[in-house]
């Protein structure tokens, strides 16, 4: 590059012998004194080796000669100015090349390097050449490294050392030498050449934005050094890091043509460092809504905190996506969960709220709430230390009153909790190393469709995803696999959850979970099960088993189908209600249970798959599928297959309604149970009254409160084998337990019948 030949800049200051008007022997600006007249000085013509020249007689101690004409300086230029210069008597002064350099307004740009190296003249009538190399970058071989702020210079020489000394000076020469250091030919440019310093304390934003707007389509190189930027920055260019940059943690790097995470890595030389950077990107701006990994691996040495990494950032509602490659968690303290133990109380008449909260401020939000009379997975989902209150994500159910409570905070990769909202975040293809020492994600308290789809995450230490709100509404995961920390233990001994549900509409499909306490405690309604295979089992022997799919609230309009249900069971409780009793709200009803693969191995007889636990009296079933399933014991027999755990309550049998369960094979089950459940009953002596009881064949051990269809098979006789003509009616709710139902007849009858009966009614 030669902007005198490119873009027609005039570079050469003229000739001695057209004037000396335009040369100043002070610093060359307007109306400084110049050496026309000047009694020091004096044109030589035919000297023998500079032909016409300048002849000067040193006066001063620094003795100045400067081109008045107004040499521009553009970035990412540089230009060398030469002088060949010659003793002729008297005393031997030292010549170096020297400037002025002027910036905005025509005002002197100070704290800059305005000279170059001095050359000692050493004897009379021999040639000394000076040269000094002035440009914009501070690049190896520049004297000068002016930056971007002068807009020109008045360049020449200054003769120093002893007065009276008489020198000649052949004309001075200007050129534009860039192409030495950055030629046309390259497809970058470099940031030195535009002012950059590279020192970590000088601010090199401008420098960054000078470069990217001189790039025109070529790559911007950031050269070895640390720069610091100010302010934020976005750059529309390529960058290529071998140095490395530093900024605010509020301060954002924006690059719009290479946003990936391995050029954020190299931008800020530390991987942790530069994910965080890339995810501040990620939520300020609409050019790129996909951070891809491209396959590399994240060492996350702390809790990835959004509040910290995009400060003020308080609701997000369009789509971003993380994708493609691995994060994985180191271990140190800043993972280890925080405990506080505290007193607090709490109303039913507020039901989300505690109040006289002590020791308040030393409680985080997000943290998980333990102690009498709360449910699983209850968590702060915000605080007011004036008020002393916090909101609870779900309410006790242990009534009111005030009590020793305790708060552990766990920590989680991502973290999005000291956000208000977020909707559509998505995570695809990654890996969740979370190796024993991380949880994983912790939603903000509000928000919809979180997505997580064709990950890995494995081996969290309390917590897969953790919602402390409602940003679980919507939410997907898709063709994941969770692996527990804790598969070595018995099922009894865990406590790792893979994720809880607070809202509604909640998708999770075709995704593997392995040995967790439970894999998914759900509140809220419209959940699709579908696809999944999740393990609950250990290796011991007639072992216990607990809930893997958790529902916690009783009208859940909720679909389970399609799964493989491993050594687990769903338990299906009302452990959120304020008032677990039942009053007038809807009690049990909307699940369906369909074309699932149940299997245990090596349980206690007493195992069930299928438990509803009601945690207040009056509770009721009022619309259950259970259809279409294969339920299979291996390794010792199950008694049956469902149950109602009365820890708390039983259910009110005289109320279930709408419950079907049919079409379900059984294999080492001691009890089939049916409803309706058809009845093959003969009568071998003639009586007026046949009762007929199922045992325990009904669902949950219900009444027989109900019957479809009698059907006679061959002849019904009284005692002297006559035909009995007339059809018997029905008493449903008979014997111990209503469990029975009679056939009454006119006359003393024998003979044979199938009754389809049931333990609920329709309406």
């Amino acid at each position: 590059m030669n902007k005198a030949i490119t873009d027609g800049l005039l570079l050469m200051p003229p000739a001695f012998d057209l004037g000396l008007g335009v040369w100043s022997s002070e610093n060359g600006t307007a109306g400084s004194a110049t050496y026309q007249g000047a009694a020091n000085a004096a044109l030589v013509t035919a000297d023998q080796d500079f032909g016409n020249c300048l002849e000067l007689v040193k006066t001063a101690s620094t003795q100045k000669l400067r081109y008045m004409g107004q040499t521009p300086i553009l970035p990412g230029c540089y230009l060398r100015v030469t002088a060949h210069v010659k003793a002729m008597s008297g005393n031997l002064p030292s010549v170096r090349i020297a400037a002025y350099a002027m910036g905005p307004g025509d005002v002197h740009t100070t704290g800059l390097t305005e000279v170059g190296s001095a050359v000692a003249l050493s004897a009379y009538g021999k040639v000394a050449t000076v040269q000094a190399i002035i440009g914009t970058g501070s690049r190896g071989g520049v004297d000068m490294a002016w930056g971007t702020t002068p807009l020109y210079g008045h360049f020449g020489l200054d003769l120093t050392g002893a007065n009276n000394g008489v020198v000649r000076i052949d004309d001075i020469a200007i050129e534009d030498v860039t192409s030495a250091f950055l030629r046309d030919l390259m497809d970058w440019v470099d940031v030195r050449d535009f002012g950059a310093k590279g020192d970590g304390i000088a601010d090199d934003r401008a420098a960054f934005v000078a470069a990217d707007a001189a790039a025109a389509g070529r790559e911007m190189l950031v050269p070895a050094g640390v720069y610091r930027i100010g302010s934020n920055l976005s750059i529309n260019t390529t960058v290529r890091f071998v140095g490395t940059v530093t900024m605010d943690a509020a301060v954002r790097l924006l690059l719009l043509k290479n946003y990936d995470f391995p050029t954020y890595a190299e931008a800020f030389g530390d991987e942790h460092l530069g994910f965080k950077k890339a995810l501040q990107a990620l939520f300020y701006f609409n050019d790129h809504n996909i951070l891809d990994l491209k396959g590399r691996r994240v060492e996350v040495t702390e809790p990835i905190l959004i509040s910290d990494v995009a400060p003020g950032l308080v609701s997000f509602s369009s789509r971003r996506v993380v994708m493609n490659g691995q994060l994985n968690a180191i271990d140190g303290p800043a993972w280890t969960p925080d405990v506080v133990t505290s007193l607090a109380t709490y109303d039913v008449t507020q039901p989300t709220t505690l109040t006289a909260v002590a020791n308040i401020a030393n409680i985080a939000v997000g943290s998980r709430i333990t102690g009498t009379g709360i449910g699983r997975e209850v968590y702060v989902r915000a605080r007011n230390i004036g008020a002393g209150t916090i909101t609870l994500s779900q309410p006790f159910y242990g009534g009111s009153g005030t009590r020793t409570l305790t708060f552990t905070r766990y920590k989680y990769m991502l973290d999005f909790s000291g956000m208000d909202k977020l909707d559509r975040f998505n995570i695809s293809e990654i890996e969740f190393l979370c190796n024993g020492v991380a949880s994983l994600v912790m939603l903000a308290p509000a928000g919809e469709t979180f997505h997580l789809r064709d990950c890995s995450v494995i081996r969290p230490r309390d917590r897969g995803i953790t919602s402390i709100g409602r940003a679980c509404q919507g939410m997907m995961i898709d063709r994941c696999q969770f692996l527990s920390n804790e598969m070595d233990l018995r099922a009894q001994d865990r406590t790792t959850i893979a994720l809880n549900v607070n809202a509604n509409d909640v998708k999770v499909r075709d995704s593997r979970f392995v040995r967790f306490a439970h894999f998914m405690v759900a509140y809220g309604t419209g959940h699709l099960i579908v696809g999944n295979h999740w393990f609950q089992g250990d290796n011991e022997a007639n072992g216990v088993r607990f809930g893997g799919l958790v529902l916690t609230r009783p009208n859940v309009q909720t679909s389970v189908t399609g799964n493989y249900i491993d050594n687990s069971v769903i338990e299906w409780t009302n452990e959120y209600e304020v008032s677990p009793d039942y009053a007038d709200q809807f009690s049990f009803g909307g699940l369906t249970i369909s074309g699932n693969t149940f299997v245990s191995i090596d349980v206690a007889p007493w195992f069930r798959w299928i438990s509803v636990k009601p945690y207040g009296t009056g509770h009721f079933v009022h619309g259950l599928n259970v259809s279409g399933n294969v339920f299979r014991a291996i390794g010792g027999d199950v008694d049956r297959i469902e149950q109602v755990d009365t820890t708390f309550a039983d259910l009110n049998f005289s109320r279930m309604r709408n419950i079907v369960m049919e079409g379900n094979i059984f294999n080492g089950v001691l009890q089939y149970v049916s409803n309706p459940l058809t009845m093959d009953f003969t009568q071998a002596t003639a009586q007026t009254t046949w009762t007929l009881s199922p045992g325990a064949a009904l669902p949950f051990g219900g009444w027989a409160r109900n019957v479809e269809s009698v059907v006679t098979q061959g002849m019904i006789t009284n005692a002297s084998n006559a035909r009995v003509s007339e059809l018997p009616y029905v008493l449903t709710e008979q014997g111990t337990g209503k469990k029975s139902i009679t056939l009454n007849w006119s006359q003393a009858a024998k003979g044979r019948a199938q009754v389809k009966l049931r333990m609920d009614v329709l309406a």
